[in-house]
């Protein structure tokens, strides 16, 4: 009898190779996919970094009354660390001119905080040049002029970048009897950085709040600490615009003072030129010495605190004159 053919298992009819799945070949990374990642690990970094810089400070024991006794002012470091310096770069307030209205104002909340009285956090914020940061340091050394080396206050820098450690900072200083201005210069934000929001619990809103013997003064070119351009793109692109532009401008308003520089007068600049020259025995005829200003700021194309000092230093430079003061 003829033989029947065999049945597959599953009586689906005869049974075939089964096919090898075909390679998918690799997709090579384009250069978008590359950059995420790069980004990514940036972040990862910068928060790893802050991690660290906390870990450091909470592993040191508390600043005592010992520590701040060898200077006046210290720059702080993220990893934890308060460097002394011995001498501070800075101008007599009596020379700073055209900002006397702000010099006042500055004065007067500097003088209630190291009182220990109620003072506002003061944001110096205007024209380039005018004065700002050398306001802060000459009010100062000018209050602490007048106290016990047991009662002055301690002023204590803080960069740009390292604003993220900040929270690190206060929780050295908070366990200090001494009083703190804790003072950042050129202070803005730009693009998607994120690091402002730790300056906002600082200063208002945290659970801790800013400690009662510290103070925050900054100085910036932007009211609002962040560029025209960043505020005008979250209204643009925000769902909604008014939330999103709230969020970011919401920082300069914890900043209960508020002080603007503007572009000085040309007999202010004047002034300026005059009242160094004078402090520093600078001897020029008047009329070449305002020919020479004039000069000086045309070719600058500004009037400023800065331009003035800048001519200054040329001038007794050129005269061999060495700026040491009276």
């Amino acid at each position: 009898m003829p033989k029947k053919p065999s049945k597959s298992p599953a009586g689906k009819g005869p049974r075939t190779p089964a096919k090898k799945p075909a390679r998918v070949a690799a997709k090579r990374p384009t250069a978008a996919s590359q950059a995420t990642p790069d980004l990514s690990q940036e972040r990862i970094v910068r928060a790893l970094e802050t991690i660290a810089a906390h870990l450091a400070a909470q592993g040191k024991p508390p600043a005592g009354r010992e520590s701040f006794r060898q200077a006046d002012a210290y720059v702080w470091h993220p990893d934890g660390r308060l460097a002394a310096v011995p001498r501070v770069s800075r101008v007599e307030l009596f020379l700073l001119k055209g900002v006397e209205r702000m010099r006042d104002i500055l004065m007067e909340n500097t003088e209630r905080f190291a009182n220990g009285l109620p003072a506002n956090n003061a944001l110096l914020w205007g024209a380039r040049g005018m004065g700002k940061s050398s306001l802060v340091k000459a009010a100062h050394a000018s209050i602490n002029a007048e106290r016990k080396a047991s009662d002055k206050l301690k002023l204590i820098e803080i960069h740009r970048e390292d604003i993220e450690s900040l929270p690190a900072l206060m929780e050295q200083l908070r366990a200090s009897s001494f009083r703190f201005i804790v003072f950042c210069d050129d202070l803005s934000f730009d693009g998607n950085d994120a690091s402002y929001k730790s300056l906002k619990a600082v200063l208002e809103g945290g659970i801790e709040g800013r400690p009662e013997n510290v103070i925050l003064y900054a100085t910036s070119n932007r009211r609002h600490l962040l560029a025209r351009e960043m505020i005008e793109n979250e209204r643009s692109t925000a769902i909604n615009p008014g939330e999103a532009v709230e969020e970011k401008v919401s920082l300069s308003d914890r900043f209960g003072l508020w002080l603007g520089f503007h572009r000085c007068s040309q007999d202010e600049y004047l002034a300026m030129v005059r009242g160094y020259c004078s402090h520093f025995g600078v001897k020029v005829d008047d009329e070449a010495l305002e020919r020479e200003a004039l000069e000086w700021s045309t070719t600058r194309g500004s009037r400023s605190g800065r331009v003035a000092w800048q001519f200054v230093q040329e001038l007794a430079g050129r005269l061999g004159v060495k700026l040491t003061g009276k």
